[in-house]
């Protein structure tokens, strides 16, 4: 009997091969349909449970919070213990806690059950990309990873469509629900045929302090931002306020002292990293708060149901799975500063033509005239933006630290959702019950689009005055970079990961 072929070794057309592919696809799948259905589960999720507006952002956010803050750490720890044992640890963490979302007695218990699941997301994220990584050949790489981005945008593409079906048939618990089943086949498929691998080189202390300085400070911020609607500049709110900034700065310091922190400031002296993770920041922080925002304005204020709701932004996802590997190419031969410019202007038109969807009866007529030019204005605005911007990060650091630029980039994108959520709707006046009165909602909601086509716009700037072609351009020398780096879909997560 032959034996099983080493992390490294394997190819793509073996059994082994197909195994590893469908095994990274079920973990990062999970993660991916629970962060593209949750929008539009929202306003059904409020009503069963009798809740407000904060306790919504609260249901976004919590998984948010954890993921963005124990990111790096997961990839760490895939790297030291095995990516194979941490992948698994996460995909049945991941499980555990969307079950207790299913049968959440309340809006309270659903919320810790989202940041219990942020924490199985922060451990699975990292380790699908990583095991396909370190399973194949170097030759199959790039075929690797283009069948697990390939299949994954799918993923992306149909979950608004498969949660809007879940919402209004059986209910909006089996959108949690429906990640129990993946895990079951998910975890002894990768317990029998997938390798296990880990980076001999890594070595030195876990950065566990800084890592819990990072959530917390998030934790602090978030608070204050979600809080301040209701209950105003109360010592609650100042206080969780200041709390989060200090946090915030305790892990600067931290970070700058450590011998092995979780984020080095070194890669920051990069200008062309820096820049274009506030870049990053800005677009996906437009993007959080418009995916957020829209799925409630189509159901509360437009009537549509949450599988309408969910099939109306389809397109967007739609663009970018066709399109992305194009915008790739594109940004490789002409530089990343016009596409990084000119995407980000492109999807905040598309977001400000979302403010002429109104009150009415859906109907064909309504959605071809209003809803979908501004999704595939918008998704137009994201193909040429979202895969340049990827590989320009890649780009920007040695090839040895790509796995932390694209981790570090991947943090960035979650904590500026994460903040959009919160903030938008205390800057553009939102009450704590604003989504089950029409009305008021669409009056916040053209206050608020406006605000995202904005960050955009700032982007776009910071672009245009700070990027420039790296000297490596076209690190998609690389092949598997050459994929990766056109695969990014939307709803607005990077879970391109190389650690």
């Amino acid at each position: 009997m032959a034996a099983a072929p080493a992390p490294g070794e394997i190819r793509v057309a073996s059994s082994v091969g197909r195994w590893v592919v469908l095994t990274t696809v079920l973990g990062s799948s999970m993660a991916m349909l629970d962060s593209t259905v949750i929008n539009v589960a929202l306003p059904r999720i409020g009503e069963d449970l009798g809740t407000g507006m904060a306790a919504l952002q609260w249901t976004v956010n919590a998984y948010m919070l954890t993921l963005a803050g124990l990111i790096l750490l997961g990839g760490a720890l895939g790297d030291r213990y095995g990516r194979r044992r941490v992948f698994v640890v996460g995909v049945v963490w991941f499980a555990g806690a969307s079950l207790l979302c299913g049968i959440a007695p309340d809006a309270g218990v659903l919320v810790a059950a989202r940041a219990l699941q942020g924490v199985g997301g922060a451990l699975l994220t990292p380790g699908s990309l990583a095991l396909i990584q370190a399973s194949f050949h170097p030759d199959d790489r790039a075929r690797a990873v283009g069948l697990w981005s390939g299949f994954g945008g799918v993923g992306a593409a149909v979950g608004p469509f498969v949660g809007g079906w879940l919402v209004d048939g059986p209910g909006w618990r089996w959108v949690f629900l429906l990640n129990v089943p993946l895990a079951a086949l998910c975890v002894p498929v990768a317990l029998r045929h997938v390798p296990e691998s880990r980076d001999p080189a890594a070595h030195g202390r876990f950065d566990v302090l800084g890592a819990a300085l990072g959530a917390l400070a998030l934790a602090g911020v978030t608070y204050a931002l979600i809080e301040a609607p209701g209950r105003g500049a109360s010592p609650v709110v100042i206080g969780s306020a200041l709390g989060g900034l200090l946090l915030g700065v305790a892990f600067v310091v931290v970070e700058r002292r450590r011998a092995d922190p979780m984020l080095p400031p070194s890669v920051f002296r990069s200008r062309l990293f820096t820049s274009v993770n506030l870049v990053t920041f800005c677009v996906y922080a437009a993007l959080g708060g418009f995916f957020f925002l829209s799925a409630i304005q189509l159901q509360v204020v437009a009537g549509y149901s949450a599988l309408g709701a969910g099939t109306a932004l389809l397109p967007t996802t739609v663009l970018m799975l066709l399109f992305s590997a194009w915008s790739g190419e594109l940004g490789r031969r002409i530089g990343p500063r016009i596409p990084l410019t000119a995407g980000p202007l492109l999807a905040a038109a598309g977001m400000l033509l979302m403010l002429r969807v109104g009150p009415g009866s859906p109907s064909v007529g309504s959605y071809a005239g209003e809803v979908l030019p501004a999704v595939l204005v918008l998704g137009a605005g994201l193909v040429v933006v979202v895969a340049p911007l990827t590989a320009t990060v890649l780009a920007a650091v040695d090839a040895g630290r790509s796995g932390l630029a694209s981790g570090i980039n991947n943090a960035a994108a979650r904590a500026a959702g994460l903040i959009a959520v919160a903030a938008l709707p205390l800057l553009a006046g939102m009450g704590p019950e604003a989504y089950r009165d029409a009305d008021e909602f669409a009056a916040t909601f053209r206050r608020a689009m406006p605000m995202c086509a904005g960050l955009l716009v700032v982007g776009a700037v910071i672009a245009w005055w700070t990027v420039r072609t790296p000297p490596a351009a076209v690190r998609d020398e690389r092949p598997e970079c050459a994929v990766h780096c056109g695969a990014v879909a939307p709803p607005l997560e990077p879970e391109h990961r190389e650690r």
